[in-house]
């Protein structure tokens, strides 16, 4: 009875060892998440938050529209069951195939306009001689954790050390697939250019330890200059948060403009009004990158269809289509190929170019090569 006993004891001693040892593994493994959430601002103190147009009732909000968007909720049962459930099809069947962009460590950037989209909403922008890095985000995971979440469907197709100089990083808003922690303590470390964002994720940015005088934070229609790039935050229609509360940060969409070329980025956008007065105002445009991936009927509001992409880009009388939000990582409940095949099929229809690169490849715009169905055997 005394060895029975003993041997009880030393298996319970054993289990209870796993467990702390697992504890302390996930302890470990989840060290860097409450970082990973950022600083929520004090809209109530901050005055350029306070004053904003877009601030009222602690949050900012969208632009008045008179489209007809669901209300706003959290994920409804039925969405739920859909993400748990209905997966067929929302990953390629063979790896994505990428290309390993060429860069020389001296090479100026494009005296025209040159786009290098790396997946999803990450691209580095050239225009007439400057360069502009867009929501980069080099992780495995679009995830506050570096072991849950969303993984890639594809490596980065170049490392961060290799990335040219760049002379701004742009940020759309703060989810996760397109701000990233890990990524933005690497740019920290490896280039000297400034972040431009909307207001109040400075906050975030400086609980990562980036540098005061490398943080430009706009509201709306606000413009920075460095040297011949000038730098403008538009409208989107789309919301934002890191944790359980939302809209404490702003989220908009951007104007890349040279001398005398310019590049539109959606960022994430329900299509709005707001499209047309961007074009007026900004347009034309040599290119735009628009978000076509990650849509639901449920979600009108806040992600466009490929249709809407394509009747926003008409919107912003914007010359080359590049569709960026889709590819990279499973966000949506669409398949993973739908997205692209829709947006050929209403472009062909609407008589507008476009460019289908693989993750790496760059885009001329002045010189766009024609979509080659490089997805269709992997879908």
């Amino acid at each position: 009875m005394k060895k029975a006993h003993m041997g009880g004891r030393r298996t319970r001693l054993l289990a209870l060892t796993a467990l702390a040892t697992a504890a302390g593994a996930a302890a470990w493994s989840l060290r860097d998440v409450p970082a990973a959430f950022g600083r929520r601002p004090d809209g109530s103190r901050e005055e350029r938050i306070r004053n904003s147009p877009q601030f009222r009732d602690g949050v900012f909000h969208n632009a008045p529209s008179e489209l007809a968007f669901p209300a706003p909720s959290g994920p409804g049962l039925d969405t739920v069951r859909r993400m748990l459930f209905e997966r067929t099809g929302r990953v390629p069947s063979t790896p994505v195939p990428t290309v390993r962009p060429a860069y020389e460590p001296d090479r100026p950037a494009a005296e025209g306009v040159e786009i290098v989209w790396y997946g999803h909403a990450s691209a580095l922008v050239e225009v007439e001689g400057s360069r502009v890095l867009l929501d980069p985000i080099w992780s495995d995971r679009c995830s506050p954790s570096a072991h849950l979440g969303p993984k890639r469907l594809h490596p980065a197709p170049v490392e961060l050390e290799e990335l040219p100089r760049v002379d701004a990083v742009l940020i759309s808003h703060d989810h996760y697939d397109h701000l990233d922690m890990a990524t933005v303590k690497r740019l920290v470390e490896l280039q000297s250019a400034p972040f431009a964002v909307p207001l109040g994720i400075g906050g975030h940015l400086r609980r990562w330890g980036v540098p005061e005088h490398r943080i430009i934070e706009l509201d709306w229609d606000e413009t920075c200059t460095l040297g011949d790039l000038t730098l403008t935050l538009t409208s989107a229609h789309h919301f934002s948060g890191r944790g359980t509360t939302r809209n404490t940060t702003l989220w908009g969409s951007w104007v890349i403009a040279g001398p005398d070329r310019r590049v539109y980025y959606t960022g994430d956008s329900g299509y709005f009004e707001g499209y047309a007065r961007i074009g007026e105002q900004h347009g034309p445009f040599d290119a735009a990158l628009v978000q076509i991936g990650a849509y639901d009927e449920a979600w009108a509001d806040i992600h466009m269809t490929p249709e809407d992409a394509v009747r926003a880009h008409l919107d912003l009388k914007a010359g080359l289509l590049v569709p960026v939000h889709w590819c990279t990582f499973n966000l949506g409940l669409h398949p993973w190929s739908e997205p692209i095949e829709r947006l050929l099929a209403e472009a062909k229809a609407q008589a507008v170019p476009l460019v289908v690169p693989r993750p790496g490849e760059r885009v001329d715009v002045d010189a766009p090569t024609a979509p080659d169905g490089w997805w269709e055997t992997i879908a």
